[in-house]
C-alpha cells in the first residue's frame, strides 16, 4: 500500500547519505519518489550513485539531478509530478566547511529552503519536513537539550542556517497554513555515512594505519544516532503532519538520549575494528561544541519515535559495511 499521506514525495539531498535511505525506506512502502540532489562535489559524485543505486533500480523512482536554489526547475518538478508530500533534507554539509565558506553555506542552505518552500506554497502542498540540526543549540551546559532551549546562539554558519531554516519553516506554515515538521538530527552514524563524518574518518585511517586526529582530551561527546532510528523518526514525522485536518507546526529532536565520549568511540572503534589505533591530539577546533545531548520525549510522545539501536550495535554495523565496501 502507499502511503496515506501522499501520491509522489519529493526527497531533496536524495542521493545523500540520509537522503538515500529516506528514499530506500520510501520505496519499499511503495511511495513514488522524485529524488533531487545536484551532486556537490563536497565529497566524491560516485558515492552518491553508489548511495541511490537501489533506489535508481525500481520504477516508482525519479531523480533529478538540480540545485534547491533553482527555481525555475524545482516549479517544473512540483508541476511536473503532483508533488504532495516534501522531506527537505538537502543542504550544504559540515560544521567546519561552513566556516571555510559561509556565503555558500548561508546561501544553499537558507536561500534554497527557502525556494522550496515557496515552490511547495505555489502548488499547493500542504505537507513538509525540514532536516535541522542539534547545531542550533550552540554550546549549552543544561543537558539534556530540549526543543525550548535557547537556540540564539549558534557556534558555526552551519547551525546558524540550520536556526535560520527553521524561522522560514514557521512563517511559511502561519501564512500558508502548511503542515510542517523540524527535525533537528543529532550526530547520525550508519552504513553510507559521509566521508568526512568522524566515524567513518577515523575507521578509514584506522584501516589504512595513519593517526587519528583527536581534538581536545577527549571529554568532548556526541548524541549518535544510529540512521535506523532517524527513519523511524521521519516516519513519525510523516504521519504527524498527515493526522490533523489543521495545519500543525513542530520542531523535534532526534538522538539517542546517550552521549558517548571521544575517548570511548576510540575504545569502542578499536574493538569494532580489531585493530590498536594511532592518536594524533590536536587544539579543540573553533565551530564544534563540547557536547550534545537529545531530549527526546517530545518526538516519542507526538511522533512515536523509539531510539532502539544501541551504539555498540549500530557501530558493528557501520564497521561490517565499511569493510564489505
Amino acid at each position: 500500500m502507499r502511503h496515506p499521506s501522499s501520491s509522489t514525495i519529493l526527497v531533496t539531498g536524495a542521493a545523500g547519505f540520509i537522503g538515500s535511505h529516506v528514499c530506500d525506506m520510501l520505496l519499499k512502502n511503495r511511495n513514488m519518489v522524485v529524488g533531487l540532489d545536484n551532486f556537490d562535489p563536497y565529497y566524491p559524485r560516485a558515492e552518491k550513485e553508489k548511495n541511490i543505486r537501489l533506489a535508481n533500480d525500481n520504477s516508482d523512482f525519479i531523480l533529478i539531478e538540480g540545485d534547491i536554489r533553482d527555481a525555475e526547475l524545482t516549479a517544473h518538478i512540483y508541476q511536473d509530478y503532483d508533488i504532495s508530500f516534501v522531506i527537505h533534507l538537502a543542504a550544504r554539509a559540515g560544521v567546519r566547511a561552513s566556516i571555510l565558506e559561509p556565503e555558500l553555506c548561508l546561501d544553499v542552505n537558507v536561500r534554497g529552503t527557502a525556494v522550496q518552500l515557496e515552490a511547495a506554497r505555489k502548488a499547493g502542498v500542504k505537507r513538509f519536513i525540514f532536516a535541522s540540526s542539534s547545531s542550533v543549540y550552540g554550546d549549552q551546559s543544561k543537558v539534556p537539550f530540549c526543543e525550548s532551549d535557547a537556540t540564539e546562539r549558534p557556534l558555526s554558519p552551519y547551525g546558524a542556517s540550520k536556526k535560520a531554516g527553521e524561522t522560514i519553516c514557521y512563517s511559511t506554515h502561519h501564512l500558508y497554513d502548511m503542515s510542517i515538521a523540524c527535525l533537528r538530527f543529532f550526530t547520525v552514524y550508519g552504513p553510507r555515512q559521509r566521508p568526512d563524518l568522524a566515524i567513518r574518518k577515523f575507521a578509514e585511517l584506522a584501516l589504512a594505519d595513519k593517526p587519528l586526529p583527536v581534538y581536545g582530551d577527549g571529554s568532548s561527546r556526541r548524541d549518535y544516532t544510529h540512521i535506523n532510528d532517524i527513519l523511524s523518526g521521519i516516519r513519525g514525522a510523516m504521519d504527524w503532519c498527515s493526522a490533523s485536518e489543521e495545519p500543525r507546526y513542530g520542531i523535534f529532536n532526534l538522538g539517542s538520549s546517550n552521549p558517548i565520549t571521544l575517548k570511548d568511540l576510540l575504545d569502542s572503534l578499536a574493538e569494532s575494528l580489531q585493530l590498536p589505533l594511532k592518536h594524533k591530539s590536536l587544539p579543540f577546533q573553533s565551530g564544534d561544541v563540547f557536547q550534545t545531548y537529545a531530549d527526546t520525549s517530545l518526538a516519542e510522545r507526538e511522533l512515536g519515535f523509539r531510539h532502539s539501536v544501541p551504539f555498540e550495535e549500530g557501530l558493528a554495523d557501520f564497521c561490517q559495511w565499511l569493510r564489505n565496501r
